[in-house]
């Protein structure tokens, strides 16, 4: 119990996090206690860690094999919590597989078997057909955002998984939806309930802008300059609608990116990538981002297009307010739009003139090297320091992936930063360095 509470005490040290909130106190008893878990609680509370605290407190060190499979809706959810749990430091090997990954991939890192398997239920059901790993030692099951992934269409995949894991003792369910029924195939009758979606956990207000022009960009450009530079998300319905507001930013010197499915998946991750360490402080995405990814400190979020229902209304606002912290959400409407009913309390804000949001002091570069060639992020630190001249304050957020990773610069630096650094040696690999465009 001693070691357990320390290697708590360790994990929560890592994430830089003081103490757990209610939620993820009463979910870790409730995991520790109970066979089956359905836990609801709004988007961006801490669901993730409510499960993997007691999760991997229950681990068997000496078993080779998977133990845990966690199925999640989407590929920026898998690799969010893969992330997650390699910045727990628990020692426990972890990897996600989902759509749009090499297979051939997929294959190297499973040679060896993780202790926690993450994926999207499509590619699971696959490499469990190949075989490619085995579901006998498997005994826990976790379905992150279960609701999104029945409606997504992964049912069928999911009703060959669960079927094949027999010896499954604890299955735990997640979502920050309540109008969902658990489907029948999932195999729990009694489950422990916990319900935190009435609970006020986060600070939000809902604000109204009303646009004289249908089209909304020049109201859309007003808005973000009178926002002025704070991170935040603008929610579009369309990829097409996302391309036509990117090109007007453009036009207004507005520095942002751009996400949503019709990207490929590398251009993706880059586009989060660059968000999170603040090269763009402004991101474009269909629903896409209103759940599963993970990027801190959005101090707002704005509809420019209203979603059809109430329930990815609240889950786009949720990527803002999160874990107790304020933030706002913009509604972007026409003069002759009526708002849908499930937008209520609102206040209209009138605009005021302000300036074009200063441009970011942060560029990303781009490494040739990443987990495989043993290289860390002290590693590049020290590189960047030290070969490139660098003082602390311009060094920036720092992402490690299995072949590649990625450093945010000041930008004034990041020239003199490649010339200095490419084509170095970080541990016995000889990178390249360039800049992420």
């Amino acid at each position: 119990m001693i070691n357990e509470k320390k290697n708590h005490e360790n994990i929560l040290s890592k994430l830089s996090i003081e103490k757990l909130n209610e939620m993820q106190l009463e979910a870790q008893k409730a995991i520790e206690n109970n066979p089956d878990i359905v836990l609801l609680s709004p988007t961006g509370t801490g669901k993730t860690l409510a499960f993997l605290l007691p999760i991997i407190a229950a681990l068997d060190a000496a078993c080779k094999d998977v133990q845990v499979l966690i199925l999640v809706p989407s590929r920026e959810l898998a690799i969010q919590i893969e992330q997650v749990i390699r910045e727990m430091g628990t020692g426990y090997k972890t990897n996600a597989v989902y759509g749009g990954r090499a297979g051939s991939q997929d294959r190297i890192d499973l040679k060896q078997a993780p202790t926690i398997l993450v994926g999207t239920p499509g590619r699971v059901a696959d490499h469990m057909r190949n075989e490619t790993f085995s579901t006998e030692f498997i005994h826990t099951l976790v379905l992150d955002e279960f609701d999104k992934s029945l409606e997504v269409g992964f049912e069928a995949d999911m009703i060959e998984i669960v079927d094949a894991l027999e010896n499954v003792k604890k299955k735990i369910l997640t979502s920050a939806t309540q109008k969902v029924k658990i489907p029948k195939f999932v195999g729990i009758e009694n489950p422990k309930h916990l319900n935190f979606l009435s609970e006020k956990i986060t600070q939000l207000a809902l604000k109204t802008i009303i646009s004289p022009y249908e089209d909304k960009l020049e109201t859309l450009v007003a808005t973000l300059n009178h926002i002025g530079n704070q991170p935040g998300i603008i929610f579009c319905n369309f990829k097409n609608t996302i391309q036509e507001v990117s090109e007007f930013l453009e036009q207004n010197n507005i520095q942002h990116g751009c996400f949503h499915g019709g990207m490929e998946q590398r251009d993706r991750e880059t586009a989060l990538i660059k968000f999170r360490n603040g090269t763009h402080q402004l991101l474009i995405a269909t629903d896409l981002a209103a759940r599963g990814i993970d990027v801190p400190e959005i101090k707002f979020i704005l509809h420019f297009q209203l979603p059809p229902r109430p329930d990815e209304f609240i889950h786009r606002n949720g990527r803002t307010a999160r874990m107790n912290a304020d933030g706002t959400a913009y509604v972007l409407k026409w003069k002759k739009e009526e708002l849908p009913a499930f937008i209520k309390n609102y206040e209209i804000v009138e605009l005021e003139d302000a300036p074009t949001p200063t441009p970011s002091i942060w560029t990303t570069l781009y490494i040739s090297g990443g987990r495989r060639d043993k290289i860390s992020k002290g590693d590049i630190a020290g590189l960047f320091f030290k070969q490139g001249e660098l003082k602390k304050d311009e060094l920036g957020i720092i992402e490690i992936k299995q072949d590649c990773a990625y450093v945010a610069v000041h930008t004034e630096l990041s020239e003199h930063v490649i010339q200095k650094v490419n084509n170095s040696r970080l541990k016995k690999k000889k990178v390249r360095v360039s800049i992420q465009y």
